[in-house]
């Protein structure tokens, strides 16, 4: 179980770095709006592992030799992909209205990872739909806290969550496959 605490905690990162740029464009803390955020980021962190964790069953004893492997190439890639976006541009920095549709986009492209991510879900030995429910939700706390946060004035702290994610992701993938060769 704690794996998939550090796999959420790790996932929700993008979003709670995400949030806090959205956070950031108000001079007031906006509760609507860190409802809102937190419900699109929260939901489509929480399903998107349900995409990746049905492929890793479709292809079950295909890939059972190299799965271990296939998790941490997923897992690394994600991570370095985390570390690499730290140091860029942030996608809100372009946002001038924060709409419906714009969180919506937001909240698949923040959540693309956790698809990846849920292809290692069989691998943890978890139960993968308690697994989503609690990436979800802690998706959901994070993205809340970060437009809070945003608000008043954290803008610095969002590279700093991507890098934290980042590095937990590969730390994940390195256990996997350590767990999985060595034993």
């Amino acid at each position: 179980m704690l794996e998939v605490l550090l796999l959420s905690f790790a996932l929700s990162m993008d979003a709670f770095a995400v949030s806090i740029g959205l956070g950031v464009k108000n001079k007031y803390f906006d509760k609507t709006l860190a409802l809102k955020v937190a419900l699109f980021f929260g939901f489509f962190q929480g399903l998107m592992p349900l995409f990746g964790y049905l492929a890793s069953i479709g292809l079950g004893s295909n890939i059972e030799s190299i799965d271990h492997w296939v998790a941490f190439v997923l897992l690394s890639v994600i991570g370095g992909k985390m570390l690499y976006e730290s140091f860029g541009k942030n996608t809100e920095d372009e946002i001038s209205i924060i709409t419906n549709k714009v969180l919506l986009i937001l909240a698949i492209a923040t959540s693309i990872d956790a698809m990846a991510a849920g292809f290692t879900l069989n691998l943890l030995q978890v139960n993968p739909f308690l697994s989503m429910i609690i990436i979800g939700i802690v998706t959901y706390v994070f993205s809340f806290l970060g437009v809070f946060i945003g608000s008043r004035g954290g803008g610095f702290l969002e590279d700093k969550a991507e890098k934290i994610g980042g590095v937990v992701l590969i730390g994940i993938g390195f256990k996997i496959l350590i767990e999985h060769t060595l034993y």
